[in-house]
This record gives C-alpha cells, structure tokens and sequence, in this order.
C-alpha cells in the first residue's frame, strides 16, 4: 500500500490546479479518496454531526448487504434447477446464480459511477460514495430475469431523477434504489410482476438448460391472486422461494441487520418500528377483514417473511438521508411504513409488494414529521423559560 501511495502522491500533482490533467481532478479525487483516507482538514470552523464519515457509513452497508446477495445468488441457481427438474450440488446451484447476478451489479455501478463522475466533473466538485449501496441494492430488489438494458434505463433515472436534481449523495428526498424499482415497475410492468420473471431460464456457459414456457409465481403474487400460498413457513426463512435477487432469506438479512444495529449504522427505531407497524396492522385485518380476502387472512409472520418486507424494514427505511432523523420521529415514521405496505397489500391486490411504495410515500412525510417534534421540542423548551 505504500508503494501506491507513493504513486498517487507523484501523479497527484498533474490533476491540481494548473496541472496537465486538470480536468479529471473530481476523478483522481474519487479513487484517492476510495483507497486512502483522506488527510485533508477544514479550512474554517465546522459543525462535527457524527465522528463517522460516509466512506464508512456506505462500507458497513455494504457488508451487510453480502450475506443477501450471497444467498440470493444460490437462490437463483436453486430456483433454476428446481424448475427444469435437474439435480445439482451447492456449488453449481451458486456459480449459476453468481453468473446470473455478477452481470446486473456491473451494469448497475458502470451506468450509475458514470452519471456520477460525469455530473461531479461538470460541477467541479468531489465525487460522493452514495452510489455503492444503491448500486448493489438495485440489482438485489429486481428479478433475476430483468434484462440488462432496462436495468441500465432504470439506473440511470434513479441517479439522474432522484439524486442528481436534489444536489447530489445527502440532498435526495427519495430512496435512489427504490425510485429505481418503482421506475421498472411502471414503465416496464411486465418485467416486474407477473409469474415468468422470477425464475432463470437460461443456460449459463453450460451451467442448467434453457426451458421455454416457465411460469412460477411468488409465494406474495399467489396470496394477492386468492390462492394459497404454495410455501412453507421454513422456505420462507431460509428464502428457498421465488422473488427478487436479494429479498427472500429472512436469515441472511437478519445477518445484515444485526451488522448495521452492532455498528450503530442503522436506527433500531426506525427498523424494529416497522415491523411493529406491520404485525400491528396485519392483526387488525386478520381479526376484522374478509374471510374472502387471502390477503387480509394472512398471518402477520407470513406478511413479514414474505416480499421485500423485511429487506425494506432492514435496508430502505434505515436509509439515514431520506429517513426521519429525530428520536421520537423514527417510531412514527417506521410504525407507518410497516402499517402502510400492509394496507397496500391488502386493500390493492394490483401492487402486491406493498413495501415500495409505503418507503416512497413516508420518504415524502419524514421532513414532516421531523419538523412536527422539532417545533414541539422548541415549544416545551419556551415554556419552560417562560416558568423559570
């Protein structure tokens, strides 16, 4: 490591101002930054918010999201090998899967660093870390057969539309990775939804065979339908199930999760808040919904495991910038997101992944509510002065 760094500080001087390479200094910057600590200091006064920087903030993250995209991958390869009716050892099930996969997270991260680095040196600016969660999380909330192309759309609307316009990585007001599903959900609804997205039909470098015609549909989808959920409570822990890449293992997220609360990355809250929300609501419908209604009937364990319930509750409504961030805030904003994505499944069979859009909506209410308890604070402390 010291000889790159010795590397970096002899090429340094070509990208500062009135160097050769002046142009790319946001770029060097961004790499330096990504392999060193930067040993930069303020200039002027500052107000320290937290010791920990985005660096590894977006680093822990990142490790937490592994155990999922690592078992997600030998879903894929277990759910294609299910289907064509072959047998196949663990390795073979996760190089098919790896194989499947490896493809979404590069063009995930070329489409969405470029946009970035392009827009940081357009603007002059330092090029933010922000984008190596979202880019990893959005290959893990899509189908496995997603193509590459509408991924690339999908990328780059995130990037541009829901970060980019806000003022870039801690401005943004809605989930990038989630504006990245919703986006796929709605202009390419057949992609998304539906019972022949979830499962890989093809053959990889001779890994599985090609099967036309195969339709499998989601544990979720089924209940949304009016049928009987097809899987057992043990499948649906473990994520031996049908759904998105990075969705189904309530195990491997819980792994992530117990990473960000021992870390102190994410609010505990806010998580355990939506899961509240969510067996809460679930309860209500059980105990006054229609018996006709299979989504209304179902056990508020199976609401949990089943979707993106639990990687929503883990890794989209933690998310620190589109989050409430005031103490008391986090229960409310969490409650209502569990109880949101709950109603929607219920009430909208159409939109049977409820956890999408309740994150989007509260994304829009936590400015709201934060500014609801500050006021309040600011209020008690008034009379407080006001006694003395």
């Amino acid at each position: 490591m010291k000889a790159l760094r010795n590397y970096l500080d002899k090429i340094k001087p070509n990208f500062e101002e009135g160097g050769k390479l002046h142009a790319f200094r946001s770029v060097f910057d961004g790499f330096e930054t990504f392999l060193f600590v930067p040993n930069s200091t303020s200039k002027t006064g500052v107000h320290v918010h937290d010791s920990i920087d985005s660096k590894r903030i977006m680093s822990i993250v990142v490790i937490a999201l592994i155990p999922a995209l690592l078992f997600g991958m030998y879903n894929v390869g277990y759910q294609h090998y299910n289907a064509v009716g072959m047998t196949a050892g663990f390795f073979e099930m996760f190089i098919y899967g790896f194989l499947a996969v490896l493809p979404k997270i590069i063009v995930s991260y070329v489409v969405g660093l470029g946009i970035e680095f392009v827009v940081a040196q357009w603007k002059n600016e330092e090029i933010q870390e922000g984008f190596l969660v979202s880019g990893l999380l959005i290959p893990m909330i899509v189908p496995v057969n997603c193509p590459l192309w509408i991924l690339a759309i999908a990328t780059a609307f995130s990037v541009i539309f829901a970060k980019e316009v806000f003022g870039g990585t801690g401005m943004n007001i809605f989930n990038p990775a989630l504006v990245a599903r919703a986006f796929l959900f709605f202009a390419y609804p057949t992609m998304m939804s539906g019972d022949a997205v979830w499962v890989a039909k093809e053959s990889i470098f001779g890994l599985g065979q090609t099967v036309d015609g195969l339709t499998a549909a989601t544990p979720l989808g089924l209940a949304a339908t009016g049928l009987q959920v097809d899987a057992s409570i043990c499948d649906m822990v473990i994520g031996l199930i049908p759904g998105s890449i990075g969705e189904t293992s309530v195990i491997a997220i819980a792994i992530g999760a117990v990473i960000l609360l021992w870390t102190g990355v994410a609010s505990w809250k806010t998580m355990g808040s939506v899961f509240v929300g969510g067996i809460v609501m679930a309860l209500i419908f059980n105990a006054f919904g229609s018996e006709s209604n299979t989504m209304a009937m179902l056990p508020w364990y199976e609401h949990l495991c089943l979707g993106g319930f639990c990687f929503g509750a883990v890794f989209m409504a933690t998310d620190p910038v589109t989050s409430a961030r005031t103490e008391s805030g986090k229960y409310i904003y969490g409650f209502l997101i569990g109880a949101m994505a709950v109603i929607i499944r219920v009430l909208n069979p159409g939109y049977p992944e409820g956890m999408m859009l309740a994150i989007l909506l509260m994304n829009v209410f936590a400015p709201l509510i934060d500014y609801c308890f500050v006021q309040k604070n600011i209020t008690a402390r008034a009379k407080r002065i006001q006694v003395k």
